[in-house]
């Protein structure tokens, strides 16, 4: 067995709210501040309180899935209904897609029907991320996801059981910020060990890092472009 994707963790101001939020969005269920899984290929959403000040657009952010036009519309009217706004952060006006923030101003899109790209995802159709080529290739032997993409330096992955894909945009990659928002936290599977994940993940091009986490029995590692993620212990 290898690592699994166990939650997209979110910095959130007021945590409680943007659960509420997606969990309504999404039709799932929520455990104190997290949104559940309601699918095997699912993770979950997990939002942390911090009161660090949101001043760049988010590494990485949903590109929501739509079967139909009218899924489309209903998921943007519905959000708009649950407090997200529309943003500006400059899409072409021929894009089909449509462009929102969440209460606290994460970005996310709800794409239209048809993309070829979300064919057979989940509602959270990718984890669009900003990113290079190298990180591609790391993230897919962490997670052991085959690439589905790879062209032109861009890159993405998805589990062989379905579910999200996660993408990286290739170059220009921006600047990273001192810490990102949004992280990914991954589990040990039952009967494994931290350590040695750890020690795999560290020979494919990740790091140590020390974001403050004090002693806890999880590690904090960056990966080659230098975004926080954690690794969790058997559960």
């Amino acid at each position: 067995m290898t690592l699994t994707l166990h939650a997209l963790t979110f910095d959130a101001h007021d945590p409680v709210r943007l659960a509420q939020f997606w969990a309504a969005l999404m039709g799932r269920k929520t455990e104190g501040c997290d949104v559940l899984p309601d699918k095997d290929t699912q993770f979950r959403l997990r939002f942390v309180a911090s009161d660090r000040v949101k001043d760049r657009a988010n590494q990485m952010h949903f590109d929501l899935s739509s079967a139909t036009p009218e899924a489309q519309q209903a998921t943007v009217a519905r959000a708009l209904e649950l407090g997200a706004k529309h943003i500006d952060i400059g899409q072409r006006p021929e894009e089909l897609h449509v462009v929102l923030a969440d209460p606290e101003g994460n970005e996310f899109c709800v794409v239209e029907a048809g993309n070829n790209f979300l064919a057979n995802t989940d509602f959270i159709g990718a984890l669009s991320s900003d990113g290079s080529q190298a990180v591609g290739y790391f993230w897919s032997k962490a997670l052991d996801w085959p690439l589905v993409w790879d062209q032109d330096e861009e890159t993405a992955i998805q589990s062989p059981q379905g579910g999200s894909k996660i993408s990286w945009g290739g170059p220009p990659v921006n600047p990273k910020a001192p810490k990102n928002r949004l992280h990914l936290d991954l589990a040990t599977p039952p009967g494994g060990d931290l350590q040695t994940e750890v020690e795999r993940l560290i020979a494919l091009g990740a790091q140590r890092i020390d974001i403050g986490q004090g002693d806890v029995d999880w590690v904090v590692l960056a990966d080659p472009d230098g975004n926080e993620f954690c690794v969790l212990p058997p559960s």
